[in-house]
This record gives structure tokens, sequence and C-alpha cells, in this order.
């Protein structure tokens, strides 16, 4: 097969990047103004650590808020750990930047989605992507490795 180069692995990088440097401002200088985060994570995830009662009752995903209190927030090449308040319990979680389904900022209306496919959806993918090219444009092809998402549902 020919070489290409792969705009959905580069942009899940790129999104990741800023998230990183959001959180490293964030662990450094705080929360400015109204900012909080609504971040899902894969807690399947190989990396991912959290609480074993946390991970019964979030079995496949979970969503965070950084808000009014957290602590602990370390930011690295990698990932980022905090420590949530959960009904007055703190708890460390660990969470890598690729376990991360969604990042949202409703103070900004700001959002990014991290689409995941396994392998035999990438071959479907091609196959779909090569139909395309023979069939029309390719822009007539809806982009699945990256969106900004509605922010409605994180709305109060």
């Amino acid at each position: 097969m020919a070489r290409s180069i792969d705009y959905g692995n580069l942009m899940h990088n790129a999104m990741r990047g800023l998230i990183q440097s959001v959180l490293t401002d964030v662990s450094k200088n705080g929360l400015p103004g109204n900012h909080h985060f609504f971040i899902t994570f894969d807690t399947t995830h190989p990396d991912v650590a959290i609480a074993d009662w946390l991970r019964a009752r979030y079995p496949s995903e979970m969503t965070i808020v950084i808000q009014s209190w957290f602590e602990n927030l370390d930011v690295t090449d990698t990932g980022f750990s905090i420590t949530l308040n959960f009904g007055n319990n703190p708890e460390p979680l660990v969470i890598p930047f690729n376990a991360l389904r969604t990042f949202v900022d409703p103070s900004v209306e700001f959002g990014l989605r991290f689409e995941t496919h396994s392998d035999e959806e990438d071959d479907e993918d091609e196959e779909e992507d090569a139909e395309t090219l023979e069939d029309g444009p390719a822009e007539d092809k809806p982009a699945h490795e990256a969106q900004v998402l509605s922010l409605d549902k994180f709305r109060k």
C-alpha cells in the first residue's frame, strides 16, 4: 500500500496537545474566570487508574468535572492525574490523554470529541474512502476522525 498522511491521527495528537497545554496552565495558575471542564474518558483503557468502586460504577466511560474543588493536578506528556471529591471522599485519578473521549469547556462553548475505530472499522473506512473517491468528491463523505461537539448535553 502506498504511504499516506494520517490526518486523523495527526489531528488527535494536536487536540491532545491543546488539552495538555490547557491543563498545564490550570495546574500552575488555577481556573480563570468561569472556565470549567467536563472530561469524558474510557475507563477500560489499561493506563487509567481509578478506585475500584468508581470502575464498578462506570465500567466503560466516566465524565468528570473540573471546576470548584480539585487538588494535585499534575500534567505529563502522556496524561494527567488529579484528586476529585466524590461525596466528600477525595479520590485520585490517573487519566492518559489516549483515553479521552470528550473535552468540553461550556463557559466558552468549546468542545472536542475523540472518535475511535477498531482495525476492522479502519479497513471498512478505507474501502468506503476508495468508493467515495471513485463515486464522487471526497467532501461528500463526513469526517469521522475529529469533531467539534455540541454543548447542549452539558448545559444546565
